[in-house]
């Protein structure tokens, strides 16, 4: 299949043209009144096709904004594209359809959609794209402006199926709530292969939205939060460890030698389960002040 690709039109500037046109037809006037005040009818006769050459000059004009251009058609052929700004003159036969080449942006309804772990979620993300081919836009598609929206909803939520919204046992998979830099690369780089035949040029996607559903956020809330407690529970513990043997050394090295409290190992199985006690305790703890001793 032939694939249209946009090419440089043949047109001119407007502007000299515009004036040539504006003395083209005082001329003509000018020479219809002087033909019919003479009663001259072959001079009538020319200034008419005059006149009439300064409105086929007339219809030839198009005007092209900044940041615009205009695609140019003979008879349902393509002739070209002129990204030229200004006015502009061409083939009076040609149609002009203008497109505009300005950076574009919206962002994608929310979406539930189901992860790759099969939790539902709301998802939504914002696009920013303009066109760089204004031949596939017209003729590669039917509306480009919808189908790049089409595109992106679907983009969006097959991005959303392929990764898991979070990772609760295993910190090496990509997930949507933490990878966001890889996630949106990704989705750029899906869409652009999506939008390749409208002629359209993505410059960046983003999330801006994402949750879990309504009907299992709290459930999922209470499992965030019981997998932060484990975890600070863990790193609570794996330091209180450090400390308590830091501290049965001390007191069994003593200072430089000097002042060593030997300890056994019944009183050090106490003092660990006292320390730690101590440190890892969620509440403060009452300590126990023994003023005598139990033994005769």
């Amino acid at each position: 299949m032939n694939v249209l690709s946009e090419s440089e039109a043949r047109t001119r500037g407007g502007v000299v043209w515009l004036i040539a046109d504006v003395v083209i037809t005082l001329a003509a006037i000018g020479l219809f009144i002087f033909g019919v005040v003479v009663d001259n009818v072959p001079l009538v006769i020319v200034a008419i096709v005059i006149f009439l050459a300064a409105v086929v000059i007339s219809v030839s004009f198009f005007m092209v904004q900044p940041n615009q251009a205009a695609v140019l058609t003979l008879f349902g052929d393509y002739r070209g594209s002129d990204r030229a700004a200004g006015l502009r003159i061409t083939n009076p036969f040609y149609f002009s359809r203008k497109v505009s080449l300005r950076v574009r942006n919206f962002t994608t309804v929310t979406s539930k959609v189901n992860d790759s772990n099969g939790n539902p979620i709301d998802i939504a993300a914002v696009v920013v794209w303009r066109v760089t081919d204004t031949a596939r836009a017209v003729f590669g598609v039917d509306d480009f402006t919808s189908y790049v929206h089409t595109q992106s909803e679907s983009a969006v939520r097959q991005l959303a199926r392929s990764y898991p919204y979070d990772a609760f046992d295993d910190s090496h998979v990509t997930t949507l709530i933490h990878d966001t830099s890889e996630v949106n690369e990704n989705l750029l780089v899906e869409l652009q292969e999506r939008v390749a035949d409208a002629g359209v040029e993505i410059l960046e996607t983003r999330i801006t939205d994402l949750a879990y559903a309504p009907e299992i956020a709290e459930a999922m809330l209470r499992r965030q939060q019981a997998a932060a407690i484990v975890a600070a529970r863990a790193k609570i513990v794996e330091g209180a460890v450090l400390m308590v043997r830091e501290a049965i050394e001390a007191l069994e090295d003593g200072t430089d030698g000097h002042d060593a409290i030997p300890l056994d190992s019944d009183r050090k199985a106490t003092f660990a389960s006292n320390l730690m006690t101590v440190i890892a305790s969620d509440h403060p703890t009452t300590p126990v002040v023994n003023v005598g001793t139990l033994s005769r």
